[in-house]
């Protein structure tokens, strides 16, 4: 189908909200996506030249553009999820539909059980949940039997098999974990009750509880049954303390879902938490893979359509960091401050602690994936035009103005490539003018390297701010170079990058993974330069001492110095200590050549 069918479908599509696909020449689905106004956004993909290259590549494919008109923007919202999910199109974002999250059941029987299942039975049961993991389950469980005695038989408690004696208490019964409704030991009344109050537990309402608990022990201890009383009392604090651990925020935020963003270059991480009588009854964080380089704003409303699919959630009001459409009848809250915004804020650091622990679990699990998402990364943040996987970092070193040297070093793909590293002897520079060496090096460094066809870097990292990155511009310049690698300085402050022609740096988050790779390129730079400059002045006082002794050459020399440091320790060795190192005749030329100096 030609550019100009396309045209047509396009100009015969409605100005109503809907959802639209977009199919190839195979008539196979490529992608859904949702609008308010469908013609518009449909244009706009045709409009306009896209900077990613998958976006690009769609539009290259598409044949044919179906579409289905809808009421609101909230129907388009929940019809393009179901479609994703349904369909799988290779441009959306992957939607994983996991229906094997735990729940904790109230089975619809006379003497309900309560148990965990991964199963929903439709027989009028109650299920809570689903939780994102067994162990929250276990805890709650723990709970609530430590604090309400059930049983835990499948046995049929009807009246009347009740009341002719059908069954016989078990061992349960014996250790005090179940009261026996089996044998009438225990009214249906005052299980429901028991039900009741875990009903609210669940829910994250312990008030009742406590209330119930403590009236118990007031009359127990008014009794005289002190025993009792003291058994309550131990439910009290189990309650007490589950409730002080649970408890985060004003307990009057009730019925609350709050979902919050971070995303880097290639994945959205989305975190949802949902509040009960100011408690976190649910926690869960999902992992979302870009295709088309989508907005976060773009990536949480489709997240909080699905999470609030996925958990049944059926809370009227939610707490997210800016404006999104959501199904009707639900409250959209942007807290500013006060217990809405920690929550918020909780929210966000749930999402950026998932995101540091799958950047350590792709680093031993999927190395090949960590390095394409670290390079994607610092693309985006040094706002370069192509993945740095060559940097070079170049750094001077002259202290106290004595052996000027200079070091690059070379990092591939984010990690060090020892091999590459460079020292240099500054030969054109009299005295410490760390402008005019950096000038020189740089020079050196993509002059040699241009003469024989060796790959250049992506990018240069110039230790320093604006003098030294506007002394390798030069040497840019003169090679013919400026603009064909970008380059950066960064100054002492480690996060204030300096590009060049713009006066005001860029400044990194402290914590971002780009600083980390140029903290290490810098720190790794820094020490291959002091090193070389420790052993320049290590050979120029060789040089200048031991190796101006008659007799000695550099291999006795570098024999003395293993065994003995420095010069003044082998200036007030005995002549026998020396004597063990390299031999009588040597000793004696050592000994008498210090002996000398000494008596000048």
């Amino acid at each position: 189908m030609e550019d100009s069918s396309v045209k047509l479908q396009i100009s015969t599509l409605p100005s109503s909200p809907g959802v639209y696909q977009y199919y190839d020449k195979d008539d196979k689905l490529l992608y859904v996506g949702k609008a308010i106004n469908l013609k518009k956004r449909v244009a706009s993909y045709f409009n306009k030249e896209h900077d990613n290259a998958r976006t690009r590549l769609l539009v290259k494919k598409i044949r044919t553009i179906r579409h289905i008109v809808v009421d609101t923007e909230t129907d388009a919202l929940l019809l393009e999820n179901n479609l994703i999910k349904k369909y799988q199109p290779r441009y959306n974002v992957l939607l994983k539909d996991d229906k094997t999250y735990p729940w904790i059941c109230i089975k619809n029987e006379r003497f309900s059980r309560v148990f965990p299942t991964r199963k929903m039975i439709r027989d009028g049961s109650e299920y809570f949940g689903p939780y994102t993991s067994m162990r929250t389950v276990h805890i709650l469980l723990d709970l609530i039997k430590g604090l309400y005695p059930l049983r835990t038989c499948n046995y049929d408690l009807s009246e009347e098999k009740i009341r002719t004696g059908k069954y016989k208490v078990c061992l349960e019964y014996h250790l005090g974990n179940c009261l026996g409704p089996c044998e009438g030991h225990q009214s249906e009344k005052s299980y429901n009750e028991s039900i009741e109050a875990i009903r609210n537990i669940l829910k994250g309402n312990f008030k009742e509880s406590l209330v119930d608990f403590k009236k118990q022990m007031t009359q127990y201890a008014s009794n005289m049954e002190f025993e009792e009383a003291q058994r309550v009392k131990e439910k009290i604090v189990i309650l007490e303390n589950y409730q002080a651990k649970s408890t985060i925020i004003n307990p009057k935020i009730n019925n609350v879902d709050v979902f919050s963003v971070v995303t880097d270059e290639s994945f959205g991480y989305i975190n949802y938490l949902q509040i009960s009588y100011g408690s976190i009854i649910r926690s869960h964080t999902m992992e979302i893979k870009k295709k088309l380089d989508e907005s976060d704003k773009e990536l949480l409303q489709l997240a909080v359509i699905e999470l609030r699919q996925r958990f049944q959630s059926i809370c009227k009001e939610i707490y997210v960091p800016f404006s999104i459409t959501v199904e009707e009848g639900v409250k959209v809250y942007i807290p500013k401050a006060g217990d809405k915004k920690h929550i918020l804020d909780l929210s966000i650091r749930n999402a950026k602690y998932f995101r540091m622990e799958r950047f350590k679990q792709a680093k031993i699990v999927d190395p090949d994936r960590h390095e394409k998402r670290i390079m994607a990364q610092m693309k985006k943040d040094l706002r370069l035009t192509e993945e740095p996987r060559h940097i070079e970092c170049f750094d001077n070193s002259n202290i106290q103005g004595t052996n000027a040297v200079a070091a690059c070093v070379v990092f591939k793909n984010g990690k060090p490539s020892k091999k590459d590293y460079r020292k240099f002897n500054i030969k054109t520079v009299v005295g410490p003018d760390d402008f005019a060496s950096m000038e020189e090096v740089v020079y050196r460094r993509y002059k040699r390297l241009k003469e024989e066809e060796q790959p250049l870097p992506q990018l240069i990292i110039i230790d320093g701010g604006k003098g030294q990155l506007s002394s390798s511009l030069k040497s840019l310049d003169k090679l013919g170079l400026r603009g064909k690698i970008a380059i950066i300085g960064i100054a002492k402050r480690l996060e204030e990058l300096f590009y060049p022609d713009d006066p005001i740096p860029l400044y990194l988050d402290k914590k971002s993974e780009t600083l980390k790779i140029i903290q290490q390129l810098r720190n790794e730079a820094h020490r291959f330069g002091i090193s070389f400059h420790r052993l320049k002045r290590s050979k120029e006082a060789l040089n200048t001492e031991l190796e101006s002794i008659p007799g000695i050459g550099e291999k006795t020399v570098v024999e003395l110095l293993s065994h003995f440091k420095s010069s003044k320790r082998i200036a007030a060795a005995e002549f026998d200590e020396i004597a063990k190192v390299v031999g009588s005749s040597r000793a004696k030329k050592i000994v008498t050549y210090f002996n000398s100096t000494k008596t000048e």
